[in-house]
């Protein structure tokens, strides 16, 4: 069963010789389990650049994560410890393969909610494009903590979550 959840996802991002940028993206979605998986799927908004598209994190045990993007922007990232992946990622003006290298993934996910992290390197041309890190967090959103916290379907402060 499909439960409505708060997420936030704190990505950081370290391109070739150049200083760490961190993201972070608070949210409403969905969470739920099926065939021994975990999905976790939300609307993208303007402030990520990719409105009008959804996102879908499913986490296949402790070993694979896959981010599927559709809508205005269709993107494919698997992330498999120990293993190297062929992903298709559209930056708008046309397809682009990109390399994925997985790293530790960590979860702690059950039926209602918990956290997974995961290390992933992006190859562009077989040449180190960057080194990424991806820490997200789940947890149930009943319709009394939404209020008590004052928070709306837009507006989630990181007190809320963390």
């Amino acid at each position: 069963m499909k439960k409505d959840v708060l997420i936030s996802i704190k990505g950081v991002y370290a391109a070739v010789e150049e200083e760490a940028d961190v993201v972070e993206l608070f949210t409403t979605g969905e969470f739920y389990e099926q065939d021994g998986n975990y999905y976790i799927s939300y609307d993208e908004t303007e402030a990520t650049g990719f409105e009008g598209s959804r996102t879908i994190v499913k986490v296949e045990k402790e070993d694979k994560v896959t981010v599927e993007r559709s809508g205005q922007a269709v993107t494919q990232l698997i992330v498999q410890r120990g293993v190297r992946h062929q992903c298709r990622y559209d930056v708008g003006y046309g397809d682009m393969i990109i390399g994925v290298n997985g790293g530790a993934i960590c979860s702690s996910l059950n039926a209602d909610g918990g956290k997974i992290s995961f290390k992933y390197s992006l190859d562009v041309n077989s040449l180190l494009a960057s080194e990424n890190e991806m820490y997200i967090n789940i947890q149930e959103a009943a319709g009394k903590q939404k209020f008590e916290m004052g928070l709306d379907k837009n507006t989630i402060s990181a007190e809320a979550v963390f």
